[in-house]
């Protein structure tokens, strides 16, 4: 077992030093006491794999390696603070690509072992719902929390910040990764979800009548899989018997096929969270974080809802809806305090798969 040594840099409160990359964005933040956030620094990799419209894994590894001392050293001098400053390392060991999650625990690994200070793994998706936390009083548990990414999009029942429990998810593409499918059916460039907001401003929302997947009644999982499949179809035109392209319906531009689309992913994520709270009456607090939480029409929507029920809506600002070691180091601190600050082992493993 390792403890944060007595006396080390200021002694009224514990720095947290995360790093993040479980995808393609490079980063690190220092946070005291699990919401102080001193700084929060992402190298984003959108240039690098917008030429092949998506992330490509190899690309981004090697991209890791060559930045994550840079951010490091950034984070830590936009803190003001040494290395011989930091109380305890957080890093995202899961979900992600192996070999870019493999760059960040290894670096944490390191500098953990260097500075003997505890070393905690940290779920990135869980984290996501710690966003909305940082910078702010602690929310009431307990509490619903939405992340909506590009490769997750689940609802989950939070008991406190550190033991949530998974109530739905998608059964097929999660939001951001069908935004994405939209942008490229459509012609627009990478990153597709920030284009396809960017365009939908000028649409008509209900150009297109798009399908909305309930599956069932008391259903809080997700699929987004068909609307896909109904907007190729809408502005390709159903292919015939002899499977040759159909005639596309004249008069839907870009923008309307944009706007018709987000119109129905926020439909859809609005359905099942009205579900889940009517499930779960006793949540008054809604926790929300991933990428796509950055979509005007969705965080639109979100508070609405939370209006209409009087709900504490914890909605992360733009800089901490993205990957980010922010969210990493003040989760991070919540799990070290929760169990007196007993180090994860330095055989900490990077694993692809969520954990909750």
């Amino acid at each position: 077992m390792t403890t944060a040594a007595p006396g080390r840099g200021d002694a009224t409160r514990r720095l947290v030093l995360g790093i993040e990359t479980s995808c393609d964005e490079t980063a690190a933040a220092v946070v005291a006491d699990g919401r102080e956030v001193l700084s929060n620094v992402v190298a984003s990799q959108h240039e690098l794999h917008a030429e092949y419209r998506g992330v490509v894994p190899e690309i981004a590894s090697r991209a890791h390696v060559e930045r994550i001392a840079p951010v490091l050293d950034e984070a830590l001098a936009r803190a003001g603070v040494a290395l011989a400053d930091i109380h305890a390392l957080a890093v995202g060991n899961r979900p992600g690509l192996i070999g870019a999650l493999l760059v960040g625990v290894a670096a944490a690994k390191a500098l953990a072992w260097s500075l003997s200070v505890p070393l905690v793994g940290v779920d990135h998706i869980h984290a996501h719902l710690y966003a909305g936390c940082l910078d702010r009083p602690a929310p009431a548990f307990p509490a619903l929390g939405l992340v909506v990414s590009g490769g997750h999009t689940a609802i989950s029942l939070c008991d406190s910040p550190t033991r949530i429990r998974r109530l739905g998810s998608t059964i097929d593409d999660a939001a951001g990764e069908a935004f994405d499918k939209a942008a490229a059916i459509l012609g627009l460039p990478h990153p597709g979800g920030p284009n396809v907001d960017a365009q939908s401003r000028t649409g008509d929302p209900r150009a297109l009548d798009l399908p909305m997947s309930r599956l069932g009644p008391d259903s809080l999982d997700f699929s987004f899989s068909g609307l896909k499949t109904a907007l190729l179809y809408a502005v390709r035109g159903v292919p015939s018997h002899r499977g040759r392209p159909g005639t596309p319906p004249k008069g839907v531009s870009v923008p309307d096929a944009c706007a018709s689309f987000q119109r129905a992913v926020v439909d859809a994520i609005a359905l099942k969270l009205n579900r889940a709270f009517d499930q779960h009456p006793g949540c008054r607090t809604l926790l929300v974080g991933g990428g796509v939480i950055a979509n005007s029409a969705l965080r639109a929507s979100l508070t609405r809802l939370a209006n209409e029920r009087s709900l504490d809506l914890r909605l992360p600002p733009l800089a901490l809806c993205v990957d980010n070691a922010a969210m990493i180091a003040g989760l991070g601190y919540q799990l070290l305090e929760a169990r007196a600050w007993a180090s994860d082992p330095l055989s900490l493993s990077a694993t692809p798969t969520v954990s909750v």
